[in-house]
């Protein structure tokens, strides 16, 4: 099953990063938490790993929705959008809400969901 919106970019990590973040805001979406991976694991573990965020989005509005229309949904946000380096560029993945809250049957949350990915299709679409 695909889960995510997945692709290589051109561009370095860092560069990949703020771009998705500029273009997540354009869309709506704040970034509540932020997990450095790299940093965790050399902190956690003691190990090198490659430069890999996980932002974890949220567009209040559509949270609010969602949560209106079923109050546990809240284990199942934010949206998580991961870029990470890979051969000299980067790649850059996307949740698709639609896929990982299939299981809940609940019409009124699936139509929101359907939003708030189609949204997310659109950072998506926008990042090269």
């Amino acid at each position: 099953m695909n889960y995510g919106f997945t692709r290589d970019l051109a561009l370095p990590y860092e560069k990949a990063v703020k771009l998705v973040r500029e273009v997540l805001q354009k869309e709506g979406f704040g970034i509540l938490t932020e997990i450095d991976v790299k940093e965790k694991f050399r902190e956690k573990l003691g190990v090198d790993f490659k430069k890999y965020i996980i932002l974890g989005a949220c567009n209040p509005p559509y949270a609010y929705k969602a949560i209106r229309a079923e109050e546990g949904i809240g284990l199942m946000l934010p949206c998580n959008v991961v870029v990470y380096e890979n051969n000299g560029g980067s790649v850059l993945s996307i949740i698709r809400p639609t896929v990982t809250m299939e299981m809940i049957d609940n019409p009124e949350l699936r139509k929101v969901v359907s939003d708030v990915e189609i949204k997310l299709k659109h950072v998506f679409d926008a990042i090269h």
